[in-house]
């Protein structure tokens, strides 16, 4: 076991746990529409009316939803009952607003503009709105995430679809279809029919979180579409797209966009990149099997190694693909904190170091490049600004050790000798060698300072 100090993270960097607070309050000061409490898609909007009309899409309006539940998350964690109150009525006024623009989370209703029509949008919000429900308890969460992954999985008798579930013993070969077509009225799924990433993974990470959170002892189904399932049943699913979707669209880490029936179609997207390193970190960390780790490693690896650019993460100009750096940030998170990779931590810094200087000086938001000056007073769509607070709130930068999370703030000398995870856990009171010992090898914060345990 070897403790060594390394130089605090201020006198290599500019910026700081509340410059990382400040970037969420300018994300949402620039693209929230606080009279609905949904986002608008670009910074010249004034008012966010639907799809047509300067609304952020429906399936990135539910990665500004994690959003305000990662900010909760964060201040939770480091103790911060202020920020806490704050982000809780946040995001009771987000959920609200969300709930009354997408026809109160009706799933069976596939109208274009502000209903559901791609099994992806409703999947994004049933792994965010599961998230609610284990962030803040209200069973109304859990009620609508069981509902539309359920939807999804078995399709909807109102729309007349058949569900993303490619079947096996129906001869669609397994995985999730990405769409049912047409939208009104649609047609049976083929064997050839697009089976993308962007379903596949999401439906392992929304299948994973239910499994963590709905109650023991359900008696399964009998319904042919049931809108609840079991514990097991769930794990059980996860497994199995996940097993498909590994074996069918990633090699040696990279994520393929899709299959439509040949081979796997390889186009590098982030977020693809993202819900890969999630999904095979839940299972890792619900399973216990060291090869779910691995593959979460492989794929960050080949993020970093193949898709930057001296270290940077890529950026994709298609208005709404700006959003993937927020998706990246929710799961390379898990892979970090959850599962004890520090070893990116270099990379994101170095990120976040790029976005805060390219930053627009006067309204404090990115265009998303991290290498490329924000013009100040440019028109910025929500989804390219996204990536910098995202990335912000997932990865403290620990300078403050005011408010941390099991530290009495009367002791101060309980709390410079405490050990702490980067985001504010205490894991060790005495930094004695027995509770040293016990760490897993990684980097803690201690009186104000960085300490590497290997």
């Amino acid at each position: 076991m070897l403790v060594c100090v390394v130089i605090p993270a201020s006198a290599q960097y500019t910026y700081t746990d509340s410059i990382q607070w400040q970037t969420y309050e300018d994300f949402n000061k620039v693209f929230l529409d606080t009279k609905k409490n949904i986002y608008r898609d670009h910074s010249a909007r004034v008012n966010a009316v639907d799809r047509w009309n300067g609304a952020a899409a429906i399936w990135c309006q539910a990665i500004y939803y994690d959003m305000v539940q990662n900010a909760y998350r964060r201040a939770e964690a480091e103790g911060d009952e202020v920020r806490m109150a704050k982000y809780k009525a946040l995001h009771n006024k987000i959920y609200k607003g969300e709930k009354a623009q997408y026809v109160n989370f009706n799933f069976d209703d596939c109208n274009t503009n502000t209903g559901w029509f791609v099994y992806d949008d409703i999947m994004w919000w049933t792994a965010a709105l599961a998230r609610a429900y284990e962030t803040f308890g209200a069973v109304e969460y859990l009620r609508y995430a069981e509902r539309s992954f359920c939807r999804v999985w078995y399709g909807s008798a109102i729309v007349g679809d058949d569900g993303s579930y490619a079947d096996p013993a129906r001869g669609l070969g397994g995985g999730m279809f990405w769409e049912w077509q047409p939208i009104d009225k649609p047609n049976p799924h083929q064997p050839g029919d697009f089976r993308s990433a962007c379903i596949n993974f999401p439906t392992v990470i929304a299948a994973c979180i239910l499994h963590q959170n709905v109650p023991e002892g359900r008696t399964e189904p009998t319904s042919a579409r049931p809108t609840r399932q079991t514990k097991e049943w769930y794990l059980e699913k996860a497994k199995e797209i996940f097993d498909w979707a590994d074996k069918t669209l990633v090699v040696g880490g990279r994520v393929a966009d899709g299959i439509h029936g040949g081979g796997p179609e390889f186009k590098d997207h982030l977020y693809n990149q993202a819900t890969y390193i999630g999904a095979a970190c839940l299972l890792y960390k619900i399973t216990g099997e060291k090869t779910y780790l691995t593959k979460a490693n492989r794929a960050a690896t080949y993020v970093f190694n193949s898709m930057c650019s001296g270290g940077i993460l890529p950026w994709e100009s298609g208005v709404e693909q700006g959003v993937y750096a927020a998706i990246f940030a929710q799961y390379l998170h898990l892979l970090v904190y959850d599962c004890g990779q520090t070893k990116y931590m270099a990379y994101v810094k170095r990120n976040l170091q790029w976005a805060w200087d390219k930053r627009d000086q006067t309204r404090g938001i990115s265009n998303g490049n991290f290498r490329v000056d924000t013009e100040e007073g440019s028109q910025i769509d929500s989804y390219s600004a996204s990536g910098m607070p995202a990335l912000m709130l997932m990865f403290p930068m620990g300078d403050s050790t005011s408010g941390l999370k099991g530290v009495d703030a009367d002791n101060r000398d309980a709390a410079l000798n405490s050990i702490f995870t980067l985001d504010g856990k205490c894991v060790a009171r005495q930094s004695t060698e027995q509770e040293l010992s016990q760490l897993a090898s990684g980097v803690y914060v201690q009186g104000k300072k960085k300490v590497y345990v290997r």
